[in-house]
């Protein structure tokens, strides 16, 4: 978040770093599947504006995200840096981490829409080889 906010500058802060990304969180806590259901809720929904961040009387614009998006990834590399130190730091706490993985995939959606040709399929596959 401070290289973040060190990007930005003295420049306008009507929507801070750290409240877009606490909103941006709290899209996933709520499970809101894009960002425009997120700025509804937030339009809303004024305590959820203030826990974020926000002073301003309405949710940020759909731009301010594109644009805060855009500043995220720029900054891909030490987010990768950073995501595998906290690896290695539960690896270290958890030395079997990792050996074992379990998904559950019913959240997985599937695109098929027609059951497999093979009689003899166990149906763990999606039936399906195009999205089009």
């Amino acid at each position: 978040m401070r290289t973040l906010e060190t990007a930005c500058g003295r420049g306008r802060d009507d929507y801070p770093v750290r409240a877009m990304w606490n909103s941006v969180l709290a899209g996933m806590i709520f499970q809101h599947p894009s960002i425009e259901s997120l700025r509804r809720k937030l339009s809303r929904n004024a305590q959820l504006r203030m826990v974020c961040g926000f002073a301003e009387p309405n949710p940020p614009p759909a731009s301010a995200y594109t644009r805060f998006f855009d500043r995220l990834y720029d900054q891909l590399p030490a987010i990768e840096a950073l995501f595998d130190r906290l690896v290695d730091a539960v690896n270290d706490l958890v030395p079997d981490f990792g050996e074992r993985l379990a998904i559950d995939n019913k959240a997985i959606p599937s695109w098929a829409s027609r059951p497999p040709k093979d009689p003899t399929s166990d149906g763990r596959r999606d039936g399906c080889t195009s999205l089009l």
